[in-house]
């Protein structure tokens, strides 16, 4: 189950889209279960957020050092301005989410239900799961970002 598409925005068409690419039963990436919510850890977190007057979230990713802000047409009050803080603090590319992987995230659902800033930030680059070799990289170049996150 791929966790990260356990979440109701968008739900469906993830299903739809990884269901198209052959991902219609457990594996260790790219299934969205039977709906959304139906795992126990996407469960907690989705009432964790629920239970907390966040200003905003960070979803961390492995894959690409970029940084995903905006979720369909939904665009927060400075999310913009705030991811371009993160760009600059990190080195990674602020971007768009490839349309196949925009769907059914925690980021995702965060900006839809709240109309806050989210932001999936993708760390690290090359083979999965990364090497723990790039630990120091990533956390160098994230260190601004969770600083920034926290007093934003």
């Amino acid at each position: 189950m791929d966790l990260n598409l356990q979440f109701p925005a968008g739900w469906e068409n993830a299903k739809e889209i990884k269901y198209s690419q052959g991902f219609t039963r457990p594996s260790p990436r790219d299934f969205v279960g039977y709906g959304p919510l139906t795992e126990p850890e996407a469960l907690a977190i989705y009432n964790f957020t629920l239970s907390h007057n966040f200003r905003l979230v960070i979803a961390y990713h492995t894959q690409g050092q970029e940084i995903y802000w905006q979720f369909q047409d939904f665009n927060p009050p400075n999310s913009r301005a705030i991811g371009e803080q993160f760009a600059d603090s990190s080195g990674y590319t602020l971007a768009q989410a490839p349309y196949n992987s925009s769907f059914a995230g925690y980021k995702d659902w965060f900006i839809q239900n709240y109309n806050r800033p989210g932001y999936t930030i993708e760390a690290g680059i090359g083979q999965n799961p990364l090497p723990i070799s790039q630990f120091d990289e990533i956390y160098q170049d994230n260190l601004g970002i969770l600083v920034l996150g926290a007093v934003l």
